[in-house]
C-alpha cells in the first residue's frame, strides 16, 4: 500500500489529502513543474543538411529549429532487429519529439527529447508499482503517481523507486525513430 492508498484509508479526501501528501515528502521527493507542450498540433518537417551526411539532421517546427544529435541512415534504421517502437517524425501527431524537452507515451514507452537534442526512451511503468505512469519532466523521468524521479540513463534520483528505470536504445535518421 503507498501513501495516497493508506491515507484515503484513513478518511482523508480532497484539499486535507492533498496537504498531507504535500507536506510530508523530502526535498529530493519534490514534484517538479511538469512539461507542459503548447501547440501540440504544429506540423513538423524534417530537412537533412546537403550531402549524404545524416549527422547534422535539423528538424523545424513553426519556427523553432531543433538539432536531432546522433542521427544514422535510413538504411542502418531499417537494419535495427526486433524494435519496440517507431515514430513517424513527419506526422503531426509526433512533433512534440521536435521540441527540447517535448516527450510521447506510446506502446508503454516515454521517448523524450533533451535538452541536447538527444532522444532518450523508458519505460512507462514506474519501479515503485507497476503503473503506467512515468513522463519526461525537462531534464529527467518522472513518476506522476508516486513522485520516483529518474535520470534518462534510468538512474534513480531519488527514494521513491525501487530500483532504476528500464531504458530503451533510440536511434533516428530523422525522419523516423526507432527505440529498440
Amino acid at each position: 500500500m503507498n501513501r495516497l492508498e493508506f491515507l484515503k484509508t484513513v478518511g482523508f479526501r480532497g484539499p486535507a489529502l492533498m496537504a498531507l501528501l504535500t507536506s510530508c515528502v523530502s526535498q529530493e521527493d519534490t514534484v517538479i513543474e511538469a512539461l507542459s507542450l503548447q501547440n501540440e498540433t504544429e506540423t513538423a518537417v524534417v530537412t537533412p543538411t546537403p550531402g549524404n551526411d545524416t549527422s547534422g539532421l535539423t528538424a523545424t517546427t513553426g519556427n523553432v529549429k531543433l538539432n536531432i544529435a546522433s542521427a544514422i541512415s535510413t538504411a542502418e534504421l531499417n537494419a535495427i532487429k526486433n524494435p519496440k517502437l517507431k515514430i513517424d517524425l513527419t506526422q503531426s501527431a509526433n512533433a512534440a519529439l521536435l521540441k527540447a524537452g517535448g516527450y510521447l507515451r506510446q506502446s508503454g514507452i516515454v521517448v523524450a527529447q533533451t535538452s541536447t537534442g538527444t532522444l532518450v526512451a523508458a519505460t512507462q511503468t514506474c519501479t515503485h508499482e507497476p503503473k503506467n505512469q512515468v513522463i519526461f519532466n525537462k531534464t529527467e523521468f518522472y513518476c506522476t503517481a508516486h513522485g520516483a524521479r529518474y535520470s534518462t540513463t534510468g538512474s534513480r534520483l531519488n527514494t521513491l523507486g525501487r530500483t532504476n528505470l528500464t531504458v530503451y536504445q533510440v536511434a533516428t535518421d530523422g525522419n523516423t525513430v526507432v527505440v529498440y
